[in-house]
């Protein structure tokens, strides 16, 4: 699978090194060409058939370097993407026991030894980790970690506050 999508971009990058060369030796004859040459409308010739097709062969192979290098780590990603997708499949088809179900039930708070955030069950920070541990109430209380910014585990807490207890901008 490899091979076959990087190949595509060896051709690009040959053409774009063979521009570069030609265009170098294209600007070194009318260098040359121009340096024998006193009067301007001697030189103009030199300046119009081999200076100016070389400059324009140099920024063409540039940017087909640039292309065939972009096309190479494009496939290249492409090919890392397909490798994750295709461990992920064999993962899921692995029987045993499931590896993604949370070690706490429901509205459980859970956190990891030595971490800095405590998280919901279902947070997928923690979600299958053996090492996650239901969080201790004292060390939530003690303020030692933090609310996990992706599960939000305070947000459901907050709103429990009743309907009559809501704060108007005058309080």
């Amino acid at each position: 699978m490899r091979t076959a999508r990087l190949r595509g971009a060896h051709p690009v990058l040959w053409a774009g090194w063979a521009a570069l060369a030609a265009g170098a030796v294209l600007c070194v004859i009318g260098w040359y060409g121009i340096s024998g040459e006193r009067y301007a409308e001697r030189q103009l010739p030199y300046l119009a058939s081999c200076t100016v097709p070389g400059a324009a062969l140099i920024i063409a192979g540039a940017v087909l370097l640039t292309h065939g290098r972009n096309a190479s780590a494009t496939a290249r990603v492409e090919e890392l993407y397909g490798l994750l997708v295709a461990a992920g499949a064999a993962d899921a088809e692995e029987p045993g026991p499931p590896a993604a179900v949370p070690v706490g039930a429901g509205g459980d708070l859970l956190m990891v030894p030595g971490g800095t955030l405590y998280h919901r069950a279902d947070c997928p920070l923690v979600a299958g980790k053996p090492e996650a541990v239901p969080a201790d109430s004292r060390v939530l209380a003690s303020g030692d970690l933090g609310p996990c910014p992706i599960c939000e585990p305070g947000a459901e807490e907050a709103p429990s506050a009743g309907p009559g207890d809501s704060a108007g901008p005058g309080d």
